[in-house]
């Protein structure tokens, strides 16, 4: 299986990251493509641009998407919506196929240092992936990031490790049920 990986981030010490590399160990068997956001820099998006033609990086990540078999993704809130990084990609991959996510099963997810973790963004996303060919298998928000989360050791509290393993293994069931 193959697997899509991302934080909805640009930042060099994304939480979100964070968050996917944790989940991303319970999937060690498989071939994994951890991409970072960084490599899919692009002008802001406008209808003027998009005359001008599509930037190379749009299609590479529509690319990376449809080689996947599965997207493992932690989105970041930025003023209770997601990043202006991930919008940007958005736009412009959405322009080019409006089925951006490519009917791949997800494992959504979120995080941020406030105690709503990232809800905001989550609730969106939920909303809206779908209407963009996103499967939704399950999601997982983490308030309270750095209460909850040690670098080294991943999530700390035993109730939301408990239900992030849950709705790992969950995910996972899902995901077979549909090859």
């Amino acid at each position: 299986m193959k697997i899509l990986a991302f934080a909805g981030s640009t930042s060099s010490t994304s939480i979100n990251r964070e968050l996917v590399k944790f989940v991303l160990k319970d999937f060690q068997n498989e071939e994994i493509n951890l991409i970072d956001l960084n490599d899919f820099t692009m002008p802001v998006f406008s209808v003027d641009l998009e005359k001008k033609g599509f930037p190379d990086e749009a299609h590479h990540f529509l690319k990376v998407i449809e080689e996947c078999d599965v997207i493992i993704c932690s989105l970041a809130e930025h003023n209770r919506s997601y990043s202006a990084a991930f919008k940007n990609v958005f736009d412009w991959s959405s322009r080019i196929n409006v089925k951006v996510f490519q009917n791949k099963p997800m494992l959504l997810m979120s995080t941020s240092p406030g105690g709503y973790g990232g809800g905001n963004v989550m609730n969106t996303a939920k909303t809206f992936f779908p209407q963009f060919a996103a499967d939704i298998k399950d999601t997982f928000s983490l308030p309270k990031f750095y209460e909850n989360f040690d670098l080294e050791s991943g999530v700390i509290n035993p109730d939301m490790l408990s239900e992030l393993k849950s709705k790992i293994e969950n995910f996972k069931n899902q995901i077979k049920t549909n090859d």
